[in-house]
């Protein structure tokens, strides 16, 4: 445990095997189906990783699969007893809970059965204040992993029982406490979500609808870009992607975006961009829109976004950003695709998604004015996910505070 404030001096510190002892998981043969009937043994397995990963539950519920006594007593998996402490080991690499009742675990957990000088409830909150920790021991593996010659080596401190029971109640009330705050917070940012949404929403509705396709420029129509772009290559043809659109039609910046070789870029000449042209995402994270900034006329796009050249005498360009962001969070363009193999938008669906046409004065006066609202509401976001992130930190700095002795809980009970 690598904590830098020195522990109480009555406390033992040392490795975890002393006080508690290390078992793994496993998984029977897939391919002996006798080992898959009629089970009835909870088997812990990452299909039930999401009940530990925002550290409110403690204790393990029902699992998503069991196994059954013959595939138990033909694989190197456990029954281990309740109040078995589990850390997942990949994948969702370091965290904890405690069985709530006996159950075997897959491969991904390694798993600590106490011993009669350390409480589950204990370990169970020092796992958690060691974050850090478990983060450097798969840093730099090929597999996110805790290797079981790192596991097996790992440093605890052990107060006496009576202090570890008051150290495990002291940070169950608080951090009751805290998640509660943080769940009201949460509450809070869905509903500006859900309000900001309704304003969009609000201001598009009661005009005159027109097909995107009608909107736009006749000589440079909608159309996707380069199927293979290639390997990097300095001073190439920039080009955007979905994952270059980041804000609400706001332009990638023109150091960011990857490169293309100008012989590939020179097939592609229907697909080349102009300052003021709008790029939305067609997949496979649909729904994404950017307006392109000056410096980035000359570039291109990949195949899954798609170039659409506004007709400045028809329409405001925020305008019709609003729009199509409008239908992305209606779930208009989802409903569209239903059924589909692969989730994504073609060019035809994006030509015919409706998009409101009052007059183009109109439509400034509406963008700006959405501009302005959602700003406003956006910081009111921004200030309940401040608040939540210095929460969880609270959380932890007092869990780690906690088990380390720097809070005197039996002064605090």
């Amino acid at each position: 445990m690598t904590h830098t404030a020195a522990v109480p001096s009555h406390w033992k510190t040392g490795n975890i095997r002393r006080f508690a002892q290390m078992k793994s998981g496993h998984t029977p043969s897939r391919s002996v189906s006798a080992y898959w009937e009629n089970t009835d043994i909870p088997w812990f397995t990452l299909a039930d990783v999401w009940q530990l990963r925002d550290g409110k539950q403690i204790y393990l519920g029902d699992t998503a699969n069991k196994i059954n006594e013959l595939g138990l007593a033909n694989s190197a998996a456990e029954l281990l007893p309740a109040g078995t402490v589990v850390l997942s080991r990949t994948a969702s690499v370091g965290f904890s809970g405690i069985m709530s009742r006996p159950m075997a675990t897959s491969q991904d957990f390694w798993n600590w059965v106490c011993g009669t000088e350390l409480l589950p409830e204990y370990l169970n909150y020092q796992f958690r204040s060691m974050t850090a920790e478990f983060k450097s021991l798969n840093m730099g593996s090929t597999h996110q992993t805790i290797y079981q010659k790192d596991a097996a080596t790992l440093q605890i401190v052990v107060p006496p029982l009576e202090e570890q029971r008051a150290i495990a109640a002291y940070l169950d009330r608080e951090i009751a406490r805290i998640d509660m705050l943080i769940e009201e917070q949460q509450v809070l940012v869905g509903m500006l979500q859900e309000r900001r949404v309704a304003t969009v929403a609000e201001a598009l509705n009661g005009h005159e609808m027109s097909r995107l396709r009608r909107l736009v420029d006749s000589d440079r129509p909608m159309t996707y870009g380069i199927l293979q772009c290639g390997e990097p290559v300095d001073g190439g043809v920039a080009y955007i992607g979905p994952s270059d659109i980041t804000g609400e039609g706001v332009s990638p910046k023109l150091d960011t975006l990857r490169t293309t070789t100008p012989e590939i870029a020179s097939v592609y000449q229907r697909s080349v961009l102009v300052g003021g042209d709008v790029v939305v995402s067609i997949g496979p994270a649909y729904g994404k829109v950017a307006v392109v900034s000056d410096d980035l006329t000359g570039a291109n796009l990949t195949q899954d976004t798609v170039r659409v050249a506004l007709r400045p005498d028809l329409v405001d360009t925020r305008f019709v950003v609003w729009a199509l962001l409008s239908r992305q969070t209606s779930e208009y363009w989802d409903h569209q695709i239903m059924g589909a193999t692969f989730r994504r938008l073609n060019l035809g669906t994006l030509a015919r998604t409706p998009i409101p046409l009052p007059s183009i004065d109109v439509q400034r006066r509406i963008a700006a004015s959405l501009d302005e609202r959602t700003s406003k509401i956006d910081l009111l976001i921004a200030e309940s996910a401040r608040f939540i992130e210095l929460a969880r930190e609270r959380r932890a700095a007092l869990i780690t505070a906690a088990v380390t002795g720097q809070i005197d809980v039996l002064e605090t009970a």
